[in-house]
């Protein structure tokens, strides 16, 4: 067995020999962090330990603690679409900011498993694009794509928190920044923790 940073052995199916694989006491427990910007590192990151985790338990929950200013759109999804596939219900709990697609995340959340600390912050728009920086033609294909993002991204926040269709588009116009209790409110956690 290796000495230093922990580590535990797992066997790829198809091989005789296990490999060392270092974890983290947090991950053995199931608790996962979204704590900076989503970024395709980090989704990959998260994705891979949810599915390592689901591999090594598929009955046990997850935990996502999210304190993120939002970030990259298509890994934000890729995260939320993990959460979904995954057998085991996912936890998410803000602490601190769920932003943009902080707050998709924090809504991908097993419904009535969404926590937000007492003090933590909300926020939710649509997602933006970097349209200036295109030429004509590629500025119509990238506002087609975003606007079938945005759409996807509104149907998610219409299934997951109750709310209407029309609703949810009007909150999407503009940056919406909401206290846990209108989080809860709105929707998008089930609970406030109580201190």
């Amino acid at each position: 067995m290796p000495i230093g940073v922990p580590k535990v052995p797992f066997r790829s199916p198809g091989e005789e020999d296990a490999s060392w694989v270092d974890i983290n006491r947090l991950y053995r427990e199931r608790l996962l962090f979204l704590g900076q910007e989503v970024d395709n590192e980090l989704s990959n990151q998260l994705i891979g330990l949810m599915v390592y985790l689901t591999i090594e338990d598929r009955n046990r929950e997850l935990y996502v603690f999210i304190n993120s200013p939002g970030g990259w759109v298509i890994p934000g999804i890729a995260v939320y679409d993990t959460m979904q596939f995954v057998p085991p219900d996912v936890h998410t709990i803000c602490m601190g900011l769920a932003a943009s697609m902080g707050s998709f995340v924090l809504v991908g959340g097993e419904i009535t498993k969404r926590l937000a600390f007492p003090h933590a912050r909300v926020m939710m728009h649509q997602p933006a694009s970097s349209f200036y920086e295109s030429q004509t033609g590629e500025f119509i294909l990238e506002a087609e794509e975003l606007l079938n993002l945005r759409e996807t991204i509104t149907m998610v926040y219409v299934q997951r928190t109750g709310k209407s269709f029309w609703v949810v588009s009007e909150d999407m116009e503009r940056d919406v920044f909401m206290s846990a209790t209108e989080a809860q409110a709105h929707g998008i956690v089930d609970l406030v923790a109580v201190g």
